[in-house]
């Protein structure tokens, strides 16, 4: 796969696949989406924990996914409780 995304911080070829199966193929849209709708993607196709919000985020922030701030987390959080999500994707 000759794609951006695995230059990222957090996102290697196996989370560049995965990304590539909901569509998204390069950093640039990752970044236009955000890493809420991204995450959100994600998992309606596989299981994803939150670590993968939390990878995403900070590959847009070039952070790695465990030093990503507790007030950036919660606002990942908060956004992804206000709008509508799969019923059966938990985390």
């Amino acid at each position: 796969m000759n794609s951006d995304l695995a230059k990222l911080r957090n996102i290697g070829a196996k989370t560049a696949a995965k990304l590539a199966d909901v569509g998204v193929t390069s950093a640039a849209q990752l970044e236009e989406l955000g890493a809420v709708e991204v995450f959100r993607r994600l998992r309606t196709q596989r299981q994803v924990n939150v670590a993968m919000l939390w990878a995403l985020q900070g590959a847009l922030l070039d952070l790695p996914w465990y030093a990503l701030p507790d007030d950036i987390k919660q606002a990942l959080l908060d956004e992804l409780a206000s709008q509508p999500s799969a019923p059966e994707a938990q985390f």
